[in-house]
């Protein structure tokens, strides 16, 4: 099986690029990111009619999260399970195959003297707590991708110095990934490549994708129970070529 995670940043505005990419790759399944569209609105045919099946959580011109799946998509959850009604639409869970499956939005914090910032670091906390909830009561291994807006360390960031201290790759942001990693997850990218300079991400502004100054801020992280299924991973940079391009490319892994 193979499984993607993309944050198409507006799937209206980056249709054309993820279905070409589909058409392309075919992944089993594919975790979005950052759709900006309300339930309504979602791109159902199009997709559908390639062959997957979909469940989304959207609001409006903000947030947003789906999963596409080749195969039945059952148990659906949205959010945390202790969510207000009116929380943002950043994270969506179910049952694929085997697998607990959740695509995840984590917030991007503003700026680390900001309360966003505080709020960002909470919200990596209950993702740690949900993941460990689900997966006790699911009794299945469990799969998270999507963007985290981290950087976990110094090889996932194209100038370190620059960085160091700053939002996207705090000491407290990247706490919050070892602590989801010591829960009983690894890091799929870093199983296979331990190369730095291999990114997931690249600012508008600027020349940065051309000059590879971006960050690895995409993750697929998985169950320690299925690190022996895991046979490959990597990043599709390609897409970040094409026009009116994402400012992220699709990660992902397959296992067996």
């Amino acid at each position: 099986m193979r499984i993607a995670s993309w944050n198409v940043n507006s799937i209206r505005a980056r249709l054309g690029a993820l279905t070409k990419w589909l058409d392309a790759q075919q992944p089993d399944v594919l975790l979005l990111q950052e759709t900006k569209v309300v339930d309504d609105d979602f791109p159902r045919e199009d997709l559908s009619r390639r062959g997957y099946s979909i469940v989304f959580a959207g609001q409006k011109s903000y947030n947003g999260v789906a999963i596409l799946a080749q195969h039945p998509i059952r148990n659906v959850t949205i959010g945390f399970h202790d969510d207000d009604p009116g929380a943002d639409k950043r994270l969506i869970t179910a049952t694929i195959g085997d697998l607990r499956v959740s695509s995840a939005y984590v917030p991007n914090g503003k700026d680390i003297t900001h309360p966003a910032f505080a709020e960002k670091l909470r919200w990596l906390e209950r993702l740690r707590e949900f993941l460990q909830a689900e997966r006790a009561r699911h009794e299945q291994p469990v799969l998270v991708g999507g963007d985290f807006n981290v950087a976990h360390d110094e090889r996932d960031v194209w100038s370190p110095a620059q960085f160091a201290g700053q939002l996207h790759f705090h000491p407290d942001e990247r706490a919050r990934l070892d602590a989801l990693i010591a829960a009983g997850f690894f890091d799929s990218f870093r199983r296979f490549c331990a190369e730095p300079a291999r990114y997931s991400w690249w600012d508008y502004r600027g020349y940065t994708a051309r000059g590879n100054r971006g960050l690895r801020i995409d993750y697929l992280f998985l169950d320690q129970s299925l690190e022996e299924r895991c046979k490959s991973a990597g990043i599709d940079a390609e897409p970040r070529q094409w026009d009116k391009p994402s400012d992220h490319v699709p990660v992902w892994v397959t296992i067996d």
